[in-house]
């Protein structure tokens, strides 16, 4: 559908600068996770738009927000969009996954503003997100932790022990985001390990679970923008997405997993997203 840029939701218009600067930095690097990244950009860009509170001048403003990217394979949008709110230069996306370069192929936070841990083995970052949560409520600070997760790694068995401490504490200011674009490292979910009944699994465990379109900007501020949904309860938003959401050869398809477009899809698919 052809639209204008002034008829988009705003972070829309910044999901569209974070797919772009992805793909050049992956193009770069010869490196992978473009269907990966694409999935999450969208819930990326609203975060950083108008849910996360964060000065970029004081990256560890005791108050801020606490965002982790649990699916560190996703990191190019990460620091993407960090570059866009001026955590660090934008030049420094030029030193993607390169040969000594600040930002590495799966998170880091080693140096780089606004990366609050280092992410990549997966099923790790709820757990962390659970103890930040807990400090933030121990020391009575108003800070909130938002966690993304693949719906590959809620494969991880500590994952769900996670899930089990969050509503234990209470821990109504963490929220865990899916992005459930239905395909993971070597198949689609389904055949691999199936999630279904996913929503059911969550709300068993004590979280306040709601789905939501995770391409629809003003679905996602307006969810985001209401949590916690319940006093004492965590939040987790099961985000429906597609792989490789923004280029059309792209979506739903495996291959971009783990495959870097070749000099002509680069430039089919940077055709396609400055046509946004």
């Amino acid at each position: 559908m052809e639209h204008t840029t002034a008829s988009l939701h705003p972070s829309a218009v910044h999901a569209g600068r974070i797919r772009r600067r992805v793909l050049e930095m992956i193009c770069r690097a010869k490196s992978s996770h473009i269907g990966s990244v694409f999935s999450a950009v969208d819930v990326l860009a609203v975060l950083y738009s108008t849910i996360l509170r964060f000065d970029p001048a004081r990256p560890d403003w005791p108050d801020r927000d606490r965002f982790i990217l649990s699916k560190g394979h996703a990191c190019a949008g990460l620091y993407a969009a960090l570059a866009e709110k001026g955590f660090f230069p934008e030049s420094w996306l030029d030193e993607f996954f390169a040969n000594g370069g600040r930002l590495a192929g799966h998170a880091t936070h080693w140096g780089v503003p606004g990366v609050e841990v280092s992410t990549g083995s997966l099923g790790h970052g709820l757990s962390l997100g659970c103890g930040m949560a807990l400090a933030g409520k121990r020391d009575r600070l108003s800070y909130r932790v938002f966690v993304m997760l693949s719906d590959g790694e809620c494969d991880e068995g500590s994952t769900w022990e996670a899930a089990l401490f969050a509503p234990h504490h209470r821990l109504d200011n963490l929220v865990a985001i899916v992005d459930y674009n239905k395909i993971q490292s070597f198949g689609r979910v389904e055949d691999v390990l199936g999630l279904a009944p996913f929503a059911a699994k969550w709300e068993s465990f004590g979280w306040s679970v709601c789905e939501i379109d995770g391409h629809d900007h003003a679905q996602i501020e307006r969810t985001l923008s209401r949590v916690p949904q319940a006093i004492g309860r965590p939040t987790c938003v099961i985000a429906n997405t597609v792989k490789g959401k923004g280029v059309s050869f792209m979506e739903d398809k495996i291959l971009w997993h783990y495959r870097c477009p070749d000099a002509d899809e680069r430039l089919q698919a940077f055709a396609e997203l400055e046509g946004e």
